[in-house]
Protein backbone atom coordinates (compact mmCIF):
# COMPACT_ATOMS: atom_id res chain seq x y z
CA UNK A 1 0.00 0.00 0.00
CA UNK A 2 1.35 3.34 -0.80
CA UNK A 3 1.67 5.82 2.15
CA UNK A 4 0.24 9.45 1.62
CA UNK A 5 2.77 11.83 3.77
CA UNK A 6 0.79 15.09 5.45
CA UNK A 7 2.81 17.71 3.38
CA UNK A 8 0.99 19.11 0.61
CA UNK A 9 1.31 18.03 -2.99
CA UNK A 10 0.57 20.16 -6.16
CA UNK A 11 -2.46 18.56 -7.93
CA UNK A 12 -2.07 16.91 -11.30
CA UNK A 13 -5.21 15.68 -11.95
CA UNK A 14 -7.70 16.49 -14.99
CA UNK A 15 -9.21 19.26 -12.82
CA UNK A 16 -6.27 21.15 -12.09
CA UNK A 17 -7.15 24.71 -12.18
CA UNK A 18 -11.39 24.29 -11.66
CA UNK A 19 -12.20 26.18 -8.32
CA UNK A 20 -15.11 24.71 -5.94
CA UNK A 21 -16.66 26.39 -3.57
CA UNK A 22 -18.12 23.89 -0.92
CA UNK A 23 -20.89 25.21 1.06
CA UNK A 24 -22.03 21.64 2.35
CA UNK A 25 -22.33 19.63 5.30
CA UNK A 26 -22.46 15.89 5.95
CA UNK A 27 -22.41 13.55 2.70
CA UNK A 28 -24.36 14.60 -0.75
CA UNK A 29 -22.98 17.58 -0.77
CA UNK A 30 -19.33 17.09 0.43
CA UNK A 31 -19.32 13.77 -1.80
CA UNK A 32 -19.71 15.65 -4.99
CA UNK A 33 -16.90 18.03 -4.14
CA UNK A 34 -14.31 15.26 -2.82
CA UNK A 35 -14.95 13.29 -5.94
CA UNK A 36 -13.70 16.80 -7.84
CA UNK A 37 -11.26 17.27 -5.45
CA UNK A 38 -9.95 14.01 -5.79
CA UNK A 39 -8.97 14.54 -9.71
CA UNK A 40 -7.02 17.89 -8.91
CA UNK A 41 -9.99 21.01 -8.14
CA UNK A 42 -8.87 23.19 -6.00
CA UNK A 43 -12.31 23.16 -3.24
CA UNK A 44 -12.69 25.34 -0.99
CA UNK A 45 -15.10 24.22 2.00
CA UNK A 46 -16.81 26.19 4.34
CA UNK A 47 -18.05 25.17 7.31
CA UNK A 48 -19.31 26.66 10.54
CA UNK A 49 -17.28 28.03 13.51
CA UNK A 50 -16.82 26.00 16.65
CA UNK A 51 -17.98 22.61 15.51
CA UNK A 52 -17.24 22.32 11.82
CA UNK A 53 -19.23 20.23 9.55
CA UNK A 54 -21.09 17.62 11.74
CA UNK A 55 -19.33 14.32 10.12
CA UNK A 56 -16.29 15.72 11.98
CA UNK A 57 -17.91 13.91 14.98
CA UNK A 58 -19.41 11.12 13.15
CA UNK A 59 -19.31 7.37 13.96
CA UNK A 60 -15.80 6.17 15.79
CA UNK A 61 -13.54 9.01 16.19
CA UNK A 62 -9.50 9.26 16.04
CA UNK A 63 -7.70 11.91 18.08
CA UNK A 64 -11.36 13.71 18.98
CA UNK A 65 -12.11 13.59 14.45
CA UNK A 66 -14.13 10.65 13.00
CA UNK A 67 -11.83 8.88 10.78
CA UNK A 68 -14.27 9.09 8.37
CA UNK A 69 -13.53 12.76 7.73
CA UNK A 70 -9.89 11.86 6.28
CA UNK A 71 -12.23 9.82 3.14
CA UNK A 72 -15.13 13.03 2.47
CA UNK A 73 -12.55 16.15 3.13
CA UNK A 74 -9.31 15.17 1.30
CA UNK A 75 -7.73 17.37 -0.86
CA UNK A 76 -9.65 20.30 0.64
CA UNK A 77 -8.96 23.64 2.51
CA UNK A 78 -10.86 24.36 5.37
CA UNK A 79 -12.78 28.60 5.88
CA UNK A 80 -14.16 28.37 9.00
CA UNK A 81 -17.11 31.29 8.42
CA UNK A 82 -20.16 32.29 9.51
CA UNK A 83 -22.78 32.19 6.80
CA UNK A 84 -25.83 34.14 9.11
CA UNK A 85 -23.38 37.21 9.21
CA UNK A 86 -23.50 39.39 6.39
CA UNK A 87 -19.88 40.38 6.63
CA UNK A 88 -19.52 36.69 5.95
CA UNK A 89 -22.13 36.76 3.29
CA UNK A 90 -20.54 39.24 1.37
CA UNK A 91 -17.39 37.17 1.61
CA UNK A 92 -19.02 34.09 -0.60
CA UNK A 93 -20.19 36.32 -2.97
CA UNK A 94 -16.29 37.76 -3.55
CA UNK A 95 -15.31 33.76 -3.36
CA UNK A 96 -18.00 32.67 -5.95
CA UNK A 97 -17.20 35.22 -8.16
CA UNK A 98 -14.02 34.07 -8.72
CA UNK A 99 -15.38 30.33 -8.61
CA UNK A 100 -16.22 27.90 -11.75
CA UNK A 101 -18.56 25.70 -9.39
CA UNK A 102 -20.76 26.10 -6.08
CA UNK A 103 -21.80 23.10 -4.24
CA UNK A 104 -24.46 23.50 -1.69
CA UNK A 105 -26.88 20.95 0.08
CA UNK A 106 -29.09 23.01 2.18
CA UNK A 107 -33.03 23.36 2.37
CA UNK A 108 -34.33 25.55 -0.36
CA UNK A 109 -34.73 28.97 0.13
CA UNK A 110 -31.45 29.21 3.04
CA UNK A 111 -29.04 30.05 0.51
CA UNK A 112 -31.56 32.90 -0.64
CA UNK A 113 -32.14 34.02 2.30
CA UNK A 114 -28.75 34.74 3.02
CA UNK A 115 -28.24 36.88 -0.41
CA UNK A 116 -26.11 34.04 -1.91
CA UNK A 117 -28.99 32.15 -4.51
CA UNK A 118 -28.28 31.69 -8.45
CA UNK A 119 -29.45 35.17 -9.31
CA UNK A 120 -27.60 36.54 -7.00
CA UNK A 121 -24.30 35.21 -7.33
CA UNK A 122 -24.68 34.49 -11.55
CA UNK A 123 -24.92 38.05 -11.80
CA UNK A 124 -21.54 38.43 -10.26
CA UNK A 125 -20.21 35.39 -12.11
CA UNK A 126 -22.13 34.46 -14.91
CA UNK A 127 -19.79 31.75 -15.34
CA UNK A 128 -20.69 30.00 -11.92
CA UNK A 129 -22.19 26.37 -12.26
CA UNK A 130 -24.23 25.46 -9.08
CA UNK A 131 -25.07 21.89 -7.57
CA UNK A 132 -27.94 22.46 -5.42
CA UNK A 133 -28.98 18.67 -4.00
CA UNK A 134 -31.71 18.71 -1.29
CA UNK A 135 -34.14 15.94 -0.27
CA UNK A 136 -37.44 17.09 -3.00
CA UNK A 137 -35.38 19.35 -5.39
CA UNK A 138 -36.08 22.89 -6.21
CA UNK A 139 -39.48 22.97 -6.88
CA UNK A 140 -42.65 21.30 -6.13
CA UNK A 141 -45.15 20.70 -3.22
CA UNK A 142 -42.48 18.93 -1.41
CA UNK A 143 -39.42 21.23 -1.81
CA UNK A 144 -39.53 22.82 1.84
CA UNK A 145 -39.54 19.56 3.55
CA UNK A 146 -36.39 18.20 5.33
CA UNK A 147 -35.46 15.46 3.68
CA UNK A 148 -32.49 13.00 4.43
CA UNK A 149 -31.03 9.74 2.11
CA UNK A 150 -32.90 7.42 4.31
CA UNK A 151 -36.26 9.50 3.27
CA UNK A 152 -35.16 9.72 -0.10
CA UNK A 153 -34.34 5.54 -0.51
CA UNK A 154 -38.03 5.11 0.72
CA UNK A 155 -39.66 7.81 -1.50
CA UNK A 156 -37.64 6.45 -4.30
CA UNK A 157 -38.53 2.84 -3.81
CA UNK A 158 -35.63 1.51 -3.11
CA UNK A 159 -36.20 0.27 0.40
CA UNK A 160 -39.41 -1.22 -0.30
CA UNK A 161 -37.48 -3.85 -2.10
CA UNK A 162 -34.87 -4.48 0.32
CA UNK A 163 -35.17 -7.05 3.00
CA UNK A 164 -36.65 -10.60 3.14
CA UNK A 165 -40.35 -11.34 1.66
CA UNK A 166 -43.08 -10.43 4.09
CA UNK A 167 -40.48 -8.67 6.62
CA UNK A 168 -39.80 -5.13 7.63
CA UNK A 169 -37.48 -3.54 4.69
CA UNK A 170 -34.23 -2.65 5.56
CA UNK A 171 -31.72 0.29 5.27
CA UNK A 172 -28.46 -0.98 2.62
CA UNK A 173 -26.17 -0.41 5.56
CA UNK A 174 -24.57 2.76 3.97
CA UNK A 175 -25.50 6.12 3.28
CA UNK A 176 -26.57 5.10 -0.74
CA UNK A 177 -29.31 8.05 -1.35
CA UNK A 178 -26.88 10.66 -0.46
CA UNK A 179 -24.26 9.18 -2.92
CA UNK A 180 -25.82 8.57 -6.00
CA UNK A 181 -27.89 12.42 -5.44
CA UNK A 182 -23.52 13.24 -5.60
CA UNK A 183 -22.79 10.92 -8.27
CA UNK A 184 -25.36 12.48 -9.94
CA UNK A 185 -23.97 16.44 -9.27
CA UNK A 186 -20.45 15.43 -10.26
CA UNK A 187 -22.17 14.67 -13.70
CA UNK A 188 -24.05 17.60 -13.88
CA UNK A 189 -21.23 19.60 -13.31
CA UNK A 190 -19.07 18.00 -15.78
CA UNK A 191 -22.43 18.30 -18.14
CA UNK A 192 -22.48 22.20 -17.32
CA UNK A 193 -18.43 22.61 -17.54
CA UNK A 194 -18.85 21.02 -21.41
CA UNK A 195 -21.39 23.82 -22.01
CA UNK A 196 -19.53 26.38 -20.80
CA UNK A 197 -17.23 25.56 -22.68
CA UNK A 198 -19.55 25.13 -25.60
CA UNK A 199 -21.01 28.68 -24.69
CA UNK A 200 -17.75 30.83 -25.05
CA UNK A 201 -18.51 34.28 -26.83
CA UNK A 202 -17.53 37.94 -26.77
CA UNK A 203 -20.04 38.90 -24.15
CA UNK A 204 -19.54 35.57 -22.28
CA UNK A 205 -15.44 35.10 -22.04
CA UNK A 206 -15.70 31.87 -19.83
CA UNK A 207 -19.21 30.91 -21.42
CA UNK A 208 -22.43 30.55 -19.15
CA UNK A 209 -23.10 28.42 -16.30
CA UNK A 210 -26.30 26.84 -14.74
CA UNK A 211 -28.15 25.60 -11.90
CA UNK A 212 -28.01 21.94 -11.31
CA UNK A 213 -31.05 20.79 -9.43
CA UNK A 214 -30.46 17.37 -7.90
CA UNK A 215 -33.16 15.83 -5.62
CA UNK A 216 -32.12 12.79 -3.68
CA UNK A 217 -35.14 10.85 -4.34
CA UNK A 218 -34.85 11.32 -8.00
CA UNK A 219 -31.41 9.98 -8.27
CA UNK A 220 -32.66 6.82 -5.95
CA UNK A 221 -35.55 6.86 -8.80
CA UNK A 222 -33.08 7.06 -11.58
CA UNK A 223 -31.29 3.56 -10.19
CA UNK A 224 -34.64 1.79 -10.23
CA UNK A 225 -34.24 -0.35 -13.38
CA UNK A 226 -37.84 -1.34 -14.74
CA UNK A 227 -39.46 -0.58 -11.83
CA UNK A 228 -42.21 1.67 -12.97
CA UNK A 229 -42.32 0.85 -16.75
CA UNK A 230 -43.64 -2.62 -15.57
CA UNK A 231 -45.99 -0.95 -13.69
CA UNK A 232 -47.00 0.78 -16.37
CA UNK A 233 -47.48 -2.15 -18.71
CA UNK A 234 -48.51 -5.11 -16.25
CA UNK A 235 -49.36 -3.45 -12.95
CA UNK A 236 -47.00 -4.84 -11.68
CA UNK A 237 -45.63 -3.97 -8.02
CA UNK A 238 -42.22 -5.63 -7.71
CA UNK A 239 -41.63 -6.66 -4.17
CA UNK A 240 -38.54 -7.58 -1.75
CA UNK A 241 -36.72 -10.48 -2.93
CA UNK A 242 -33.99 -10.74 -0.29
CA UNK A 243 -30.77 -12.08 -2.32
CA UNK A 244 -32.52 -13.27 -5.54
CA UNK A 245 -32.69 -10.96 -8.25
CA UNK A 246 -36.65 -11.38 -8.95
CA UNK A 247 -37.53 -12.82 -12.92
CA UNK A 248 -33.69 -13.45 -13.65
CA UNK A 249 -32.67 -16.87 -12.75
CA UNK A 250 -30.40 -18.36 -11.15
CA UNK A 251 -28.63 -15.70 -9.40
CA UNK A 252 -28.94 -16.00 -5.13
CA UNK A 253 -26.75 -16.60 -1.92
CA UNK A 254 -26.13 -19.89 -1.26
CA UNK A 255 -25.11 -21.31 2.44
CA UNK A 256 -22.58 -23.66 2.41
CA UNK A 257 -21.34 -26.33 4.99
CA UNK A 258 -19.17 -24.23 6.95
CA UNK A 259 -22.21 -21.69 7.02
CA UNK A 260 -20.63 -18.84 4.82
CA UNK A 261 -22.69 -17.90 1.89
CA UNK A 262 -21.90 -17.97 -2.01
CA UNK A 263 -23.05 -15.52 -4.53
CA UNK A 264 -24.12 -17.77 -7.94
CA UNK A 265 -24.84 -15.79 -10.79
CA UNK A 266 -25.69 -18.58 -13.50
CA UNK A 267 -28.24 -16.82 -15.23
CA UNK A 268 -26.71 -16.52 -18.66
CA UNK A 269 -27.95 -19.33 -20.96
CA UNK A 270 -24.24 -21.00 -21.20
CA UNK A 271 -23.09 -19.80 -18.02
CA UNK A 272 -26.78 -22.23 -16.51
CA UNK A 273 -25.11 -25.04 -18.30
CA UNK A 274 -21.53 -24.78 -17.07
CA UNK A 275 -23.32 -24.15 -13.69
CA UNK A 276 -25.37 -27.42 -13.80
CA UNK A 277 -22.67 -29.61 -14.52
CA UNK A 278 -20.59 -28.55 -12.23
CA UNK A 279 -23.22 -29.19 -9.41
CA UNK A 280 -23.45 -32.70 -10.49
CA UNK A 281 -27.14 -31.63 -12.40
CA UNK A 282 -26.68 -31.85 -16.58
CA UNK A 283 -30.32 -33.31 -16.43
CA UNK A 284 -31.32 -29.48 -15.45
CA UNK A 285 -29.11 -28.37 -17.94
CA UNK A 286 -30.39 -30.03 -20.80
CA UNK A 287 -33.68 -29.68 -19.81
CA UNK A 288 -35.35 -27.77 -23.12
CA UNK A 289 -37.64 -25.97 -20.86
CA UNK A 290 -34.64 -24.25 -18.91
CA UNK A 291 -32.90 -23.35 -22.22
CA UNK A 292 -33.72 -19.36 -21.28
CA UNK A 293 -34.33 -17.50 -18.61
CA UNK A 294 -38.31 -16.85 -18.85
CA UNK A 295 -38.51 -20.75 -18.20
CA UNK A 296 -35.63 -20.54 -15.62
CA UNK A 297 -37.73 -17.77 -13.79
CA UNK A 298 -40.64 -19.71 -13.76
CA UNK A 299 -38.64 -22.59 -11.91
CA UNK A 300 -36.39 -20.73 -9.53
CA UNK A 301 -37.46 -22.49 -6.49
CA UNK A 302 -36.53 -25.69 -8.43
CA UNK A 303 -33.50 -24.19 -9.31
CA UNK A 304 -32.59 -22.08 -6.06
CA UNK A 305 -32.90 -25.44 -4.07
CA UNK A 306 -30.95 -27.82 -6.15
CA UNK A 307 -28.01 -25.30 -5.99
CA UNK A 308 -28.47 -25.48 -2.29
CA UNK A 309 -28.72 -28.45 -1.90
CA UNK A 310 -24.86 -28.88 -3.75
CA UNK A 311 -23.50 -25.88 -1.74
CA UNK A 312 -24.42 -27.24 1.58
CA UNK A 313 -21.74 -30.27 0.78
CA UNK A 314 -18.88 -28.14 0.52
CA UNK A 315 -17.62 -25.40 1.90
CA UNK A 316 -17.41 -21.67 0.91
CA UNK A 317 -13.58 -21.66 -0.29
CA UNK A 318 -13.99 -25.09 -2.43
CA UNK A 319 -17.43 -23.90 -3.67
CA UNK A 320 -16.06 -21.20 -5.04
CA UNK A 321 -13.12 -22.60 -6.21
CA UNK A 322 -15.18 -25.13 -8.22
CA UNK A 323 -17.53 -22.51 -9.45
CA UNK A 324 -14.72 -20.27 -10.42
CA UNK A 325 -12.50 -23.40 -12.39
CA UNK A 326 -16.45 -23.97 -14.18
CA UNK A 327 -16.39 -20.25 -15.39
CA UNK A 328 -19.70 -19.38 -13.40
CA UNK A 329 -19.59 -15.94 -12.08
CA UNK A 330 -19.84 -16.34 -7.71
CA UNK A 331 -17.45 -14.81 -5.19
CA UNK A 332 -17.84 -14.33 -1.32
CA UNK A 333 -20.04 -12.00 0.95
CA UNK A 334 -16.95 -9.32 1.97
CA UNK A 335 -16.68 -7.84 5.15
CA UNK A 336 -14.32 -4.97 5.36
CA UNK A 337 -11.67 -7.46 7.22
CA UNK A 338 -11.82 -9.07 3.64
CA UNK A 339 -11.46 -6.48 1.44
CA UNK A 340 -8.71 -4.74 3.45
CA UNK A 341 -7.18 -8.37 3.54
CA UNK A 342 -7.55 -8.57 -0.48
CA UNK A 343 -4.90 -8.63 -2.52
CA UNK A 344 -7.01 -7.42 -5.93
CA UNK A 345 -8.07 -4.70 -3.98
CA UNK A 346 -4.35 -3.58 -3.23
CA UNK A 347 -3.01 -4.59 -6.96
CA UNK A 348 -5.58 -2.35 -8.11
CA UNK A 349 -4.62 0.38 -5.69
CA UNK A 350 -7.86 0.72 -3.58
CA UNK A 351 -5.98 0.58 -0.36
CA UNK A 352 -4.08 3.51 0.28
CA UNK A 353 -1.93 4.40 3.90
CA UNK A 354 -2.33 8.35 4.46
CA UNK A 355 0.12 9.82 7.03
CA UNK A 356 -1.68 11.23 10.43
CA UNK A 357 -0.65 14.20 12.51
CA UNK A 358 -0.44 11.65 15.64
CA UNK A 359 2.49 9.79 13.17
CA UNK A 360 -0.23 6.47 12.96
CA UNK A 361 -1.31 5.44 9.58
CA UNK A 362 -4.84 4.76 8.73
CA UNK A 363 -6.17 3.14 5.56
CA UNK A 364 -8.49 5.18 3.24
CA UNK A 365 -10.05 3.69 -0.39
CA UNK A 366 -8.51 4.76 -3.11
CA UNK A 367 -9.31 6.75 -6.01
CA UNK A 368 -11.97 6.11 -8.60
CA UNK A 369 -12.91 6.11 -11.68
CA UNK A 370 -8.98 5.52 -12.79
CA UNK A 371 -7.69 7.74 -15.74
CA UNK A 372 -5.02 6.10 -17.63
CA UNK A 373 -3.36 9.78 -18.69
CA UNK A 374 -4.96 11.76 -15.85
CA UNK A 375 -5.22 9.77 -13.00
CA UNK A 376 -6.52 11.28 -9.27
CA UNK A 377 -5.01 11.30 -6.19
CA UNK A 378 -4.37 12.30 -2.87
CA UNK A 379 -2.71 16.16 -2.94
CA UNK A 380 -3.63 16.67 0.89
CA UNK A 381 -4.55 15.57 4.09
CA UNK A 382 -8.52 16.14 5.23
CA UNK A 383 -8.05 19.90 6.76
CA UNK A 384 -8.41 20.89 10.62
CA UNK A 385 -11.71 23.23 11.00
CA UNK A 386 -10.27 26.86 9.67
CA UNK A 387 -6.50 25.64 8.83
CA UNK A 388 -7.05 27.77 5.77
CA UNK A 389 -9.18 30.29 6.84
CA UNK A 390 -6.47 33.14 6.45
CA UNK A 391 -5.14 31.96 3.93
CA UNK A 392 -8.28 32.47 1.86
CA UNK A 393 -9.37 35.21 3.09
CA UNK A 394 -6.07 36.86 2.08
CA UNK A 395 -6.81 35.49 -1.67
CA UNK A 396 -9.87 37.16 -1.79
CA UNK A 397 -8.10 40.87 -0.63
CA UNK A 398 -8.93 40.84 2.81
CA UNK A 399 -6.15 42.71 5.40
CA UNK A 400 -4.84 41.55 8.60
CA UNK A 401 -7.04 43.81 10.22
CA UNK A 402 -9.92 43.10 8.76
CA UNK A 403 -9.22 39.26 9.17
CA UNK A 404 -8.53 39.62 12.84
CA UNK A 405 -11.96 41.81 13.59
CA UNK A 406 -13.64 39.04 11.74
CA UNK A 407 -11.79 36.30 14.28
CA UNK A 408 -12.55 38.65 16.90
CA UNK A 409 -16.25 38.75 16.64
CA UNK A 410 -16.39 34.78 16.00
CA UNK A 411 -17.35 35.06 12.35
CA UNK A 412 -14.17 33.27 11.16
CA UNK A 413 -12.07 30.80 12.67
Amino acid sequence: MMAMKTSIVTPTGPLRGLKVLELGQLIAGPFAAKTLADFGAEVIKIEPPGVGDPLRKWRLLKEGTSVWWQVQSRNKRSLALDLKDPEAQDIVRKLAAQADVLIENFRPGAMEGWGLGPEVLQALNPALIMLRISGYGQSGPYRDRPGFGVVAEAMGGLRHLTGEPGRVPVRVGVSIGDTLASLHGVIGILLALQHRHASVSVELPKGRGQVIDVALYEAVFNCMESLLPEYSAFGAVREASGSALPGIAPTNAYCCADGAYAIIAGNGDSIFKRLMQCIGREDLGRDPGLADNAGRARRSEELDAAIGAWAQTLPAAQVLSALDAAGVPSGKIYTVADIAADPHYQARGMLQTVAMQDGSALTVPGIVPKLSLTPGGQWRNAPDLGQDSEAVLREVGLTEAQIAALRERGVVK
